[in-house]
C-alpha cells in the first residue's frame, strides 16, 4: 500500500532500491497526483487511442486499446475521466469492463512524443461509454515513443476475432518480432491497475519460443511501476498494436524480471530483461479504425537485434 510519505508500494521501492534509484524515484514520485490538471485535460480530448489494463473474470490480465474521434476522451472534472467507448464483445475485457473495475489506462500521443497515464476505477456510463474515477495522474516522458501520426480508415469494420489460442503462430511471431511499440499491464499489491509504454526499434521485443517473450529495461523515470507491480504479482497482459492495418494482438501470461548481466548483455541498452509466459493468445481485426503514417524512431532507441523472425519458433 502506499501512504502520505510515498506514492509508492513495497514492491516499487524493493526495486528502486535493487536498482539504485531510489533519490531519483522520490523526485520523480512528485509528478504523480490525483487529479486532472487543465493542461492534461487538453491533452486528453485531443487524443485518439487510449489503452487500457484490467483483469477479466478468471483473474487473467490483458491490455486493450479503446478509440474514437477528438474527444471521446474529456475530464468531466479533475478527478473523473470519460471515455466514450468500449471494448467490442471479442475483446477480453467487453465483460469486465462492463461493470466495475480496477483499470490502468495510458494516453499516447505519437506524433508529439507526449503520454498521459489516469488509473483508477472504472465503471459503465449507461450509453455505452466508461467513466473512471482517478486515482492516480502523471505524465510521462517522450523517451523510446515512435513520432507517427493517425490516418483514418472510413471503411473499417467493427473489431472482430481472428485467432485465439495459448501461444503464438507463425505469422504472430512474426508480428511481435517486428513491433517497435508495446503496452503492458500490470497490477499492485491492494488490486490497482498500471497500464505503460514500451518502445525501441525493432526486434527489441524477442520472441524466444512461441510461448515466452523478452524485452529489454531500459533506462526510463526510475519509478518501475511495471517491475515493481512485478515483483509482488506475475501477471501481466501485453498489447501489440498493428499499426498498418489497424489490427491488435493481445497476450495473457506470467512475467518476471531477469537482473542477470547475462542476459542483459545480449539486448544492447538492457538495465535488466523482463521475461513473459505466455498463457493466451487473442488476435483482433480492425482493433481501431485508424492506421498510422511511417514511424520515426526514437533517437533514444538503443540498437536491437535484426527484426525478423527466419525460422520461428514452433
Amino acid at each position: 500500500m502506499t501512504t502520505a510519505a510515498t506514492p509508492y508500494h513495497p514492491g516499487e521501492r524493493a526495486v528502486q532500491d535493487r536498482a539504485g534509484r531510489t533519490d531519483r524515484a522520490d523526485h520523480s514520485g512528485r509528478a504523480i497526483g490525483s487529479t486532472v490538471p487543465p493542461v492534461a485535460a487538453r491533452f486528453l480530448t485531443e487524443r485518439r487511442v487510449l489503452v487500457a489494463g484490467a483483469a477479466d473474470a478468471d483473474g487473467r490480465l490483458w491490455a486493450t486499446q479503446l478509440s474514437g474521434p477528438a474527444g471521446f476522451l474529456r475530464a468531466a472534472d479533475e478527478r473523473t475521466v470519460t471515455v466514450a467507448a468500449h471494448p467490442a464483445g471479442d475483446d477480453p475485457l467487453a465483460a469486465a469492463l462492463a461493470g466495475p473495475a480496477q483499470v490502468g489506462t495510458i494516453a499516447l500521443d505519437p506524433a508529439g512524443r507526449r503520454r498521459m497515464r489516469v488509473n483508477g476505477r472504472s465503471v459503465p456510463d449507461g450509453r455505452g461509454g466508461l467513466v473512471i474515477r482517478a486515482d492516480q495522474v502523471y505524465a510521462n516522458c517522450p523517451k523510446y515513443i515512435q513520432r507517427r501520426s493517425p490516418v483514418d480508415r472510413p471503411g473499417a469494420g467493427a473489431p472482430r476475432l481472428l485467432a485465439a489460442g495459448s501461444a503464438l503462430s507463425t505469422a504472430q511471431q512474426l508480428l511481435v518480432s517486428t513491433a517497435d511499440t508495446f503496452f503492458v499491464a500490470t497490477t499492485g499489491p491492494d488490486g490497482r491497475m498500471d497500464a505503460s509504454h514500451r518502445g525501441g526499434n525493432p526486434g527489441f521485443l524477442r520472441v524466444l519460443a512461441a510461448d515466452r517473450l523478452r524485452w529489454p529495461d531500459y533506462a526510463g523515470n526510475s519509478m518501475f511501476m511495471t517491475l515493481g507491480n512485478l515483483e509482488l504479482d506475475p501477471r501481466a497482459g501485453l498489447l501489440v498494436p498493428d499499426w498498418e492495418t489497424g489490427g491488435a494482438l493481445l497476450l495473457t501470461g506470467e512475467a518476471r524480471t531477469d537482473w542477470a548481466e547475462p542476459a542483459a548483455a545480449g539486448l544492447p541498452g538492457a538495465e535488466r530483461v523482463v521475461d513473459l509466459t505466455v498463457t493466451g493468445v487473442l488476435e483482433l481485426a480492425d482493433a481501431t479504425p485508424l492506421t498510422w503514417t511511417g514511424p520515426e524512431y526514437s533517437p533514444a532507441n538503443p540498437p536491437a537485434n535484426p527484426p525478423a523472425v527466419a525460422h520461428p519458433v514452433p
